[in-house]
């Protein structure tokens, strides 16, 4: 025979979210991003024109790069799980070929991109710089770049040894050639946005 207790205290769920679970929200509400962080939701703004303007640029540059020479996958803003609580959407994700079958076309990815670059806005500076920084590092991101609009810099950092160190780095109109694309050369001067006389 059961009994049940009636408790006057309020109950806390304790419980995290799945990556499965969080997948299965479907598509994000108008005018917002969610991620999923230690299986809690994560709200961010949608990225306002700066961002997306050095978004197309440079993935522009390397999409261009990566299908003459037939080196992989390109994606932007997709849904990559990097735990059984984690799941984020980095502004750009490459996968060389070899590792093209990582990615299913209809499914989030799951396992770690080769690269993965993220431009920074006022609300995700410190996430980026941190909280990813050591995310992708530990999910095995092999490349991870940080690209500042405001400062109009590039930084590109490669793991070695479960940490990130700096490989490269530009800023203003500096033309620069970043791992893993060692033979390409980005004018940083093509994707930042332009300044306007007010």
């Amino acid at each position: 025979m059961f009994r049940f207790v009636m408790c006057m205290m309020p109950i806390v769920s304790t419980a995290k979210m799945s990556a499965k679970q969080f997948l299965r929200l479907g598509e994000d509400p108008p005018g917002v991003r969610l991620e999923l962080v230690n299986g809690e939701i994560a709200v961010s703004p949608s990225p306002l024109p700066r961002h997306s303007h050095v978004e197309k640029r440079l993935s522009h540059i390397l999409l261009g790069h990566i299908i003459e020479h037939d080196l992989g996958n390109l994606l932007g803003d997709t849904d990559t799980i990097f735990g059984e609580h984690d799941v984020r959407r980095p502004d750009l994700i490459y996968f060389t070929k070899e590792r093209e079958n990582l990615i299913r076309e209809d499914q989030a990815i799951d396992g770690p991109p080769d690269l993965c670059a993220e431009i920074l806005s006022p609300s995700s500076r410190l996430i980026d710089r941190r909280d990813k920084f050591r995310q992708y590092a530990a999910g095995g991101v092999r490349f991870y770049w940080i690209v500042d609009p405001q400062l109009k810099t590039i930084e590109a950092f490669r793991l070695t040894g479960g940490r990130y160190r700096a490989v490269g780095r530009g800023q203003g109109s500096d033309t620069v050639s970043l791992p893993p694309f060692p033979d390409l050369e980005i004018s940083l001067g093509r994707i930042w946005f332009p300044t306007r006389r007010k």
